[in-house]
């Protein structure tokens, strides 16, 4: 256990101040092996003679360096921490480490650390919780070793070792169990003491089934799936997915994965980052039994709480697929019988892959739910009970403290049933200190946890009376595979166990258990009620694609990022991206909608109202424009039908026919998808009518026209007939002209006999002629 008190001591010259004491730790390693040390007697400063019957050893004491300690500011913080986790077999002796680390703004007092050990083992978990949460009364210890704390500087800290050998008497005859051990100092503000444990371990042959779960996650996100350069990092050799493949690889663990990691992977095809794609390879080689979480890591509890009756699951990933990443060149598999150049391959149809192969966990049992810790409550298990998958009732992990029994502090077993609804019941307190060991970098410091989960694990197996026990290592971001695996390690290579798989845990007979009620994160459930609610939404918009999924399956996987556990820890940041979907799901359904139109002057009958339709999406649209007039001076279209085409402004021609009367007429318009669902706002467009000025227009134009060319027509046979009249008038005068000239002729020479007249004749046909060609014309 840590302990915190406030500042003290003098202050000192700055110098170095961190004191690790890694001859110590090997020390210790040592003896745990077994082997042969000489020892100092206790509490002395320098190496010595052994005294009789005593081989106690005092560390040596470290050279301190710099350092930043993880103590909170203002406070100092002493850390008692057991080597290999508190478990000493016989013929093996004791190591401990105590840390004292200066969070205050003035160096601490040099400290004399005594370490005292009880004789009895402490009776039950009840008794080890109040021990460890440092209420010591009632309990008997006895000094068993010593070490000197020189001054800690601000902002430091000093790690040093108790040794106590394997033949010292204070560790001589003692039976298993769980014994307490503390180690203290004084300061000026009093005794500050840690507690801890020493765990003697009963005798092989009583061991108890355990199962070890250990979740696979990435940290939280709000978009639908990583992207490539996320997994880049994550599977970098020391990115947290490769720790956490790292810390699993070889041991018996059961592994809970997010199937949303795989689909990120897989669904970037041949364009997947090469470490994310051989860290999949890797995975999926793995002998471990596993289950999927869902996707996204996503909290069932609150989903169940928000009145669904089944938790929500991806609907489509094709959106974010790319054809071009799965194509495969054509290749011809018939030899050809002589060498000829090889033709060039043709690309195959890309054939993507589905959804489920997308998502698949493979060899994962079905219809497991892990709901957030302390997050089920008694409708919630029963909800998620009445599930069926793959035809096996569905499993709901649970902590121990979820049942009567466990709230209690009594052992839980690992498998059992709420009335109807199929459990699988984790020991809370193993798994607590478990997942705070996890998260600790510092070996010196990681001890502490690690032998509490050692100390509550002992119990655990003795209590279960032939039933499993299953713990776990919970969800964490950005573990080290150091600290991951050792947690991982010493719960499954723990004495008195023997690690089980999935199935060895699931088969086996159910107790029966009640669970209590918990409390329930109502801006979580108000979040999935809104969520749920945006996606029946986008759900409507969605009707305009052809393919309505490219909308709703990134809106499912957005929610179900959003509701991801690993957010927990962060519940600003999650508000935050919260607020920020909100904010996008109003964006996408504005994406599509019609442009403020300006005003109309109609002065025909009949003419097409043009109207230009918005479409921000980078797909195309299909879109019916409905168009009502508030007056019946025209007579529009009621629905006109049209396609807008991705990322563009579509104009849309919507035929008009006037009627009498001349005015203002408003236009409404509205977008609807084709099944009626209303698109973007409606908008309404002023169309001036001024039809009858057509009809007026025409019959003034066509008298006046019709006038001109009657006009015409008289100018033209007026025309005609004054040039027949002169022609006629000419040849009149021709004719009279020659006659008088005749008879002139006649008086002056007299005509031979027998002679035939022929100039009059001619003159005559002439004027025939003439007149003639005139009625020709």
């Amino acid at each position: 256990m840590t302990v915190t008190s406030p500042p003290s001591g003098p202050s000192v010259v700055r110098r170095g101040v961190r004191a690790r004491l890694r001859g110590a730790i090997a020390i210790a390693a040592l003896l745990v092996l077994g082997a042969p040390l000489a020892a100092a007697p206790a509490h002395a400063e320098a190496p010595a003679a052994a005294s009789a019957g005593s081989e106690r050893i005092a560390a040596p004491q470290p050279t301190p360096v710099a350092t930043t300690p993880d103590v909170p500011t203002g406070v100092t913080a002493f850390t008692l921490s057991p080597v290999a986790n508190g478990i000493v077999l016989p013929g093996e002796g004791l190591a401990v480490s105590v840390t004292l680390q200066n969070g205050t703004a003035v160096a601490t007092a040099p400290a004399a650390v005594t370490l005292s050990l009880g004789a009895e083992p402490l009776s039950d978990r009840t008794t080890l919780t109040a021990w460890l949460a440092g209420e010591t009364a009632g309990v008997s210890v006895t000094p068993v070793g010593s070490t000197a704390l020189e001054a800690v500087l601000p902002g430091g800290e000093q790690v040093n070792g108790i040794v106590i050998a394997a033949g010292d008497p204070a560790l001589a005859g003692r039976g298993p169990g769980v014994y307490p051990l503390a180690a203290s100092y004084e300061s000026p503000t009093g005794t500050v003491t840690s507690t801890s444990t020493m765990i003697v371990p009963p005798a092989a042959g009583s061991e108890a089934g355990i199962g070890v779960i250990v979740p696979i996650t990435a940290d939280a996100t709000a978009a639908g799936l990583l992207t490539a350069t996320e997994l880049t990092e994550l599977t970098s050799p020391t990115g947290s997915l490769t720790n956490q493949l790292d810390a699993v690889e070889g041991t018996a663990t059961i592994l809970a994965i997010d199937p949303a990691i795989l689909a990120s992977i897989r669904v970037l095809g041949s364009s997947a980052p090469a470490s994310a794609a051989e860290w999949l390879v890797r995975l999926e080689s793995l002998a471990n039994s596993r289950f999927a979480l869902q996707f996204g890591d996503a909290d069932v509890a609150a989903q169940m709480q928000a009145g669904l009756s089944q938790p929500l699951a991806p609907l489509s990933l094709q959106a974010y697929i790319d054809p071009a990443n799965f194509a495969t060149p054509a290749t011809d598999p018939t030899p050809s019988p002589t060498p000829t150049a090889a033709p060039t391959a043709a690309p195959t149809e890309p054939t993507t892959p589905t959804l489920p192969e997308l998502v698949d966990v493979g060899g994962a049992r079905a219809g497991m739910f892990w709901p957030a810790t302390g997050t089920a409550t008694p409708a919630v298990v029963s909800a998620l009970g009445d599930l069926v998958a793959d035809d096996r009732d569905s499993l709901t992990l649970v902590p121990s403290t979820s049942t009567a029994a466990g709230a209690s502090g009594a052992s839980t077993p690992g498998r059992a049933d709420a009335g109807s609804a199929g459990l699988i019941v984790y020991d809370a307190d193993v798994s607590r200190e478990l997942h705070d060991a996890s998260i600790v970098e510092e070996t010196a410091l990681r001890g502490a946890p690690l032998t509490a989960a050692a100390a509550y694990l002992s119990f655990a197996a003795a209590e279960a009376g032939g039933d499993p026990v299953v713990v776990t290592v919970d969800r964490g971001a950005d573990r080290s595979r150091v600290a991951l695996r050792t947690a991982i390690t010493s719960a499954t290579e723990a004495p008195g166990v023997i690690p089980l798989t999935l199935g060895g845990v699931a088969t086996r007979d159910p107790a029966s258990v009640e669970i209590i009620d918990a409390p329930v994160d109502q801006a979580r459930v108000a979040a999935a009620s809104a969520f749920i609610a945006g996606e029946a939404q986008i759900a409507r918009f969605a009707t305009i694609l052809d393919d309505t999924t490219l909308l709703t399956g990134p809106e499912r996987a957005e929610i179900l990022q959003l509701l991801g556990l690993g957010w927990l820890p962060a519940p600003v940041d999650w508000q935050t991206a919260v607020n920020l979907h909100y904010a996008e799901t109003v964006t996408t359904l504005d994406s599509v909608g019609i442009l403020p139109p300006s005003p109309l002057n109609l002065f025909s009958a009949g003419a097409p109202i043009p109207v230009w339709v918005r479409n921000d999406l980078p797909y195309p649209v299909n879109v019916v424009l409905y168009a009502t007039p508030d007056d019946l001076r025209l007579d529009i279209a009621k629905a006109t039908e049209a396609t807008a085409g991705p990322q563009s402004n579509t104009r849309v021609q919507v035929p008009v026919q006037s009627r009498v009367g001349n005015g203002e007429v408003d236009v409404q318009l509205q977008l609807r998808s084709r099944t009626l669902e209303p698109i973007g706002a409606p908008q309404v467009v002023t169309v001036n009518v001024r039809a009858d000025w057509e009809g007026a227009g025409i019959v003034v134009l066509s008298l006046l026209v019709g006038g001109f060319i009657l006009l015409g027509v008289v100018r033209t046979i007026l025309r005609l007939r004054r040039r027949r009249r002169a022609r006629r008038g000419q040849a009149t005068d021709a004719a009279t002209a020659g006659s008088g000239d005749a008879r002139e002729a006649e008086g002056a020479q007299p005509t031979a006999a027998g002679a035939e007249p022929t100039a009059t004749p001619v003159a005559t046909h002439a004027t025939d002629a003439t007149d003639a060609g005139e009625v020709q014309r």
